[in-house]
């Protein structure tokens, strides 16, 4: 990494006194951050800088691969989707419609954010940094809003008292320092109870890895000469310096993806003689798919969610979205609702609301697997039920009907039953 000052308005990069007022830049692999203060640059060097394939991996170039994309949109869109709701604790499931959380949580944590993209925004940070951050609006005791807190430029601090301190720069370069009680704190996997670890930087040498390789190919289709092929001459012929001269023109002329495969004028008797596919070439591809394979893993998410083609599409497609529900998705769950219960409900609240994500819908087998499962529960077959018509009507998002015997008492469990990914 260089760090470099510039005039302002010179061409070239020339060094300067420590006068000069301009503000340093630095970049590395590509990346610019716009100051020594920069949160990115820190973040950048906090991440253990190049990786050992010569990659630097900051958030931002992680997300550049498309299988870490995959993994985080992927994770944070479905966390996102589903119903999250609060409830009363009392047994009944009854929605806590009065409670103003209850609309922080659902419908709108502030003034520009949807509760989609509230959370969708949370969990990224939370893979992607570790952590995800939220300095609470309140009215009296009782949340009212949620304002995110870029994780890059927070920092946590346990003070001798065991109390946790939150220290956020503005981006107009002010500090502000909140306690514990007026911060939403969204941890991932953490080994000291105060930061969440970075999915990132855990699998820092395997994306790197898969970046380096991905840019290995995109300069063979910039920069070679894509042939299929060698021009060989007849034995005990000579090929004269002017047809050699036409022949490195013609090559140089062949440079580039878009001059792939086109033919080639041969030279005095040559003949083509194909290449068959080097054993580098296969190396490389299946190099690049153990990449994947290695992110899918530190992301938790089946290798057939990322699109890979294997041969676990089908039949078994239903047991691996279960699989990722249950071992993927379901930590993320709990996570949600106990930093929910500890941070945005009073001691006294903790008792009487709780929060509860709807993962119902994800967990659905096919359309035949539900009808079975329905005429069980309706006592098709002389059974005992246990199910109500007009709650599989609600499961299935119908309407109510009149002519159907012993209706029961109706509630609006529509969205906490039914929204399917």
């Amino acid at each position: 990494m260089g760090i470099i000052r510039h005039r302002a308005g010179a061409a070239n990069s020339t060094p300067v006194t420590a006068a000069t007022p301009d503000r340093p830049q630095a970049s590395a692999d590509g990346v610019m951050f716009t100051g020594l203060n920069d949160p990115d640059l820190v973040h950048m060097l906090r991440a253990g800088g190049m990786t050992q394939s010569g990659a630097v991996i900051t958030s931002e170039q992680a997300l550049k691969n498309t299988a870490v994309f995959r993994c985080v949109s992927l994770v944070s869109n479905t966390i996102a989707m589903l119903p999250l709701h609060l409830f009363r604790n009392n047994g009944t499931r009854e929605k806590a419609t009065d409670h103003p959380l209850f609309k922080v949580l659902h419908r709108k944590p502030n003034d520009w954010q949807t509760a989609f993209e509230f959370r969708q925004l949370m969990q990224s940070w939370a893979l992607t940094e570790g952590d995800a951050f939220a300095a609470k609006v309140r009215r009296g005791d009782r949340v009212i809003g949620l304002l995110p807190m870029d994780p890059k430029r927070t920092d946590v601090e346990q003070r001798d008292d065991f109390t946790l301190w939150y220290k956020f720069q503005a981006k107009s370069g002010g500090t502000r320092t909140l306690p514990a009680r007026d911060v939403f704190h969204l941890r991932g996997f953490t080994t000291d109870g105060i930061r969440g670890r970075s999915l990132v930087k855990q699998a820092a040498e395997a994306i790197g890895l898969a970046m380096q390789a991905e840019k290995a190919a995109a300069r063979l289709f910039r920069n070679g000469m894509i042939v299929g092929g060698a021009m060989v001459m007849p034995p005990n012929k000579r090929l004269s310096e002017e047809a050699y001269q036409r022949l490195l023109a013609s090559m140089d002329e062949r440079e580039g993806s878009e001059n792939a495969h086109r033919w080639m004028i041969a030279e005095e008797g040559m003949e083509p003689k194909p290449f068959e596919q080097s054993a580098q070439g296969s190396q490389h591809l299946e190099m690049r798919s153990h990449q994947v394979e290695e992110v899918a893993r530190t992301f938790g998410v089946p290798r057939p969610l990322l699109m890979v083609d294997d041969t676990s599409w089908g039949s078994g497609i239903d047991v691996l979205g279960q699989m990722f529900v249950r071992y993927g998705l379901n930590p993320w769950f709990q996570a949600w609702e106990e930093a929910i219960s500890r941070d945005l409900l009073s001691d006294r609240e903790q008792d009487e609301f709780y929060a509860k994500f709807n993962a119902a819908a994800l967990l659905r087998g096919s359309m035949k697997d539900q009808a079975e499962f329905f005429a069980k529960g309706l006592s098709v077959n002389n059974q005992q039920s246990f199910l109500h018509q007009e709650e599989v009507r609600d499961w299935l998002e119908l309407p109510p009907r009149d002519d159907l015997p012993g209706p029961i008492a109706r509630k609006d469990v529509n969205d906490d039953q039914t929204r399917s990914a």
